[in-house]
């Protein structure tokens, strides 16, 4: 099968500057693509050009560099527009196409053109705020219902299902999560003492409410544990120096971003990843700790969060404590539970699942 993937957004960029990164080969959607080549598949993949990476690679299969247009009125960071779209699907001749979300003017160039065999797979729960949110609202209501009534819509939470549910009849019952690839993200058991945080280090991330409440541990059970926090961002000099009013700097290590080789080693002997976000969509961070066996401690904000509850993958509380820590440093069951899960949040598991969908759809 010849399949087109639409993910002009191969990462996240808090501004309009977006930072070029070395690879993409760090991506779920990178990781994705590869496992829908392992099946057998001719995989093209279109992308936005702001995102390509500053250094020159090859891939195992076709991607395409999209320039985006209107940049004022659609930030390539949230809302890229990619005309070139329409000529990338015309000439392919493509027997599946997945593009990602409703509202985007790049799935609808592809819905109207190609209704039968577009898949949208759609992350967002909520209404995009750009423009005051009127946009989106727009979009929703009128564009939404009059031109996606033959694409099948795939939700990526079931928080996502329930929002675009209330615009478009044609939503599937199956959530495709985000994935990530086995092969890299490999299962470890044997945890050292300590926990880690894999996150831009911005403010909505809260990484300051995780150090003093990993300070409140330190106090109150161990204080040989530590702490490695995985990433970089504007926040970094205000999180050093908390960590130096609290006196905890030879438990706290801020390694800066990793490549996917040097980041596994953290995730695997770690006793849990700590996420304390308020606001954020699916966590692909969250996906790759389960694999390689790692529970999370988090809030309910991510829509991972939904899974880790029924599945006991680890703690989800709004104001998680020193109190949590402690339950999942001495309980291996969510070990046990993330090895029991780990399968389905292959990317592996989710190619298959999307192809199930096409035949079955058809």
């Amino acid at each position: 099968m010849k399949i087109l993937i639409v993910n002009p957004i191969i990462y996240t960029s808090e501004t309009r500057n977006i930072k070029k990164a070395n690879t993409i080969k760090d991506t779920m959607i990178y990781d994705l693509c590869l496992a829908f080549q392992n099946l057998d598949n001719e995989v093209v993949l279109a992308a936005a050009e702001d995102f390509q990476p500053v250094n020159h690679e090859s891939y195992p299969f076709s991607v395409v560099w999209m320039k985006t247009k209107l940049k004022k009125i659609c930030p390539p960071n949230v809302l890229p527009y990619c005309p070139e779209i329409k000529n990338i699907a015309k000439k392919g001749n493509f027997d599946m196409i997945i593009t990602s979300e409703v509202f985007s003017l790049n799935s609808l160039m592809l819905v109207i053109r190609s209704k039968k065999n577009v898949i949208i797979w759609h992350e967002l729960a909520k209404h995009n705020k750009i423009f005051g949110g009127i946009p989106s609202r727009i979009w929703y209501n009128f564009v939404a219902r009059i031109f996606y009534r033959n694409a099948l819509i795939v939700p990526r939470s079931s928080e996502a299902k329930t929002f675009i549910s209330q615009y478009c009849n044609n939503v599937n019952d199956t959530v495709i999560d985000h994935g990530v690839n086995l092969d890299k993200f490999t299962l470890f058991t044997n945890k050292d003492n300590c926990f880690v945080v894999s996150s831009q280090l911005i403010k909505r991330k809260r990484i300051n409410k995780i150090i003093t409440t990993f300070a409140d541990y330190l106090k109150l059970y161990d204080n040989n544990t530590n702490l490695y926090i995985i990433g970089d961002g504007d926040e970094k000099n205000n999180l050093e120096n908390l960590v130096k009013s609290l006196n905890i700097q030879n438990n706290v290590h801020f390694t800066g971003k990793l490549n996917h080789n040097e980041l596994i080693k953290y995730l695997q002997q770690a006793m849990a990843m700590l996420v304390y976000t308020e606001k954020d969509n699916n966590m692909v961070s969250i996906v790759e700790a389960i694999a390689v066996g790692t529970p999370i401690i988090t809030t309910s904000i991510p829509y991972n969060a939904s899974y880790i509850k029924a599945n006991e993958l680890g703690i989800v509380n709004d104001n998680w404590n020193a109190q949590d820590l402690y339950k999942i440093a001495g309980d291996d069951k969510f070990i046990k539970n993330c090895i029991s899960y780990r399968n389905t949040v292959s990317t592996k598991n989710k190619a298959e699942t999307f192809l199930n969908l096409f035949i079955n759809r058809r």
